[in-house]
């Protein structure tokens, strides 16, 4: 059985280079490991001028400026006015006064998730790009795996799903429990291919290597009868980034590490009986940030909505914090 995916987001992010003439002024707050790549993936696009960077960290942003040609700023509020468009990579407990602050000064907004640290901070953020008519993306990079794109077309109904992401220990990401660093990837997946009310929510956690919660286990109820069983841990010895959907018309296995899928579903043969067949599902082979990337700017430059919307990341932050907020916390002997 063979799916093929009418997928054109491709096609769709090329329109603004023929058509747009005048270039995007970019910024970067916060150069470090994803800051860095997000200059990368800018540089590639045509359309845009990387005009300023700021980091905390001085040398950092003027090495990064001598990169990609551009002006350094030890504080982000002198890029205020200087450029059209701002990715902020900053520790999650920056979020909300960066973004604010560029917001106000009307410049579209990319920000690495989650969204910010409470609903009351997302909320105001949303207000004020809908009050502003400005962009707000969400840097929710698995949205654009290849491997979770082509499952869009795919997937019906799960009534049961089954996700692990599972990494090594680094000091990176440990300002923010797991649940806000690495499980929020397959909340808003799983948010998104369910697409129902939550009934209920059960969740146990451990700290390990820091002060925060870093290994979590969460059971998720929703009111169309899906469960979803979620992992996440940041102190495995081998990296993992695996979801599964079972559903009534089949069972479907992503690899986003790999961007590989198996697909299995079932089929009545010629002769009246019921056998298992793999699915020949296309995916894409493009790269999930520079994706996001050129999602982004399309959007800016078009004006349209964006790919994840405040919106979108406001419900994975809610069930993230109420995952926090619900959990059980082991004690480590």
């Amino acid at each position: 059985m063979r799916i093929v995916l009418n997928n054109n987001i491709n096609n769709d992010l090329e329109v603004h280079f023929r058509v747009k003439k005048k270039k995007i002024k970019i910024g970067v707050v916060g150069v470090g490991h994803l800051g860095n790549y997000h200059l990368q993936k800018y540089s590639k696009l045509e359309v845009c001028e990387i005009a300023a960077v700021a980091d905390t960290f001085v040398d950092r942003a003027k090495k990064a400026a001598e990169i990609y040609n551009c002006t350094p700023f030890s504080d982000y509020k002198a890029m205020l006015g200087k450029v059209d468009a701002v990715s902020i990579a900053v520790p999650t407990s920056g979020h909300f006064e960066v973004s604010r602050d560029f917001l106000s000064a009307g410049t579209d907004v990319l920000i690495e998730k989650p969204i910010c640290e409470s609903l009351e901070e997302a909320d105001e953020l949303i207000e004020l790009a809908g009050k502003n008519s400005l962009i707000l993306q969400i840097g929710f990079v698995e949205r654009f795996n290849p491997a979770i794109m082509a499952m869009e077309n795919v997937i019906k109904k799960p009534m049961f799903i089954e996700a692990h992401r599972l990494h090594p220990f680094f000091e990176r990401g440990t300002d923010v429990d797991v649940i806000l660093d690495l499980m929020i990837h397959d909340l808003d997946i799983i948010l998104k291919f369910v697409n129902a009310p939550i009934t209920g929510v059960e969740a146990v956690g451990v700290p390990i290597l820091s002060d925060k919660i870093d290994i979590s286990n969460v059971r998720i109820s929703f009111a169309t009868g899906c469960i979803a069983n979620v992992t996440a841990s940041r102190i495995s010895a081998k990296t993992m980034q695996k979801i599964r959907f079972f559903g009534a018309e089949g069972y479907h296995a992503v690899d986003c590490q790999k961007r590989e899928i198996v697909s299995l579903s079932k089929k009545t043969n010629e002769t009246g009986q019921q056998q298992i067949i793999q699915n020949n599902i296309e995916v894409g082979s493009h790269d999930p940030l520079e994706e996001e990337i050129r999602s982004f700017i399309n959007t800016v430059s078009n004006r349209s909505l964006p790919f994840v919307s405040g919106e979108e990341a406001r419900k994975s932050l809610e069930l993230a914090l109420d995952i926090i907020k619900k959990m059980k916390v082991a004690e480590v002997v």
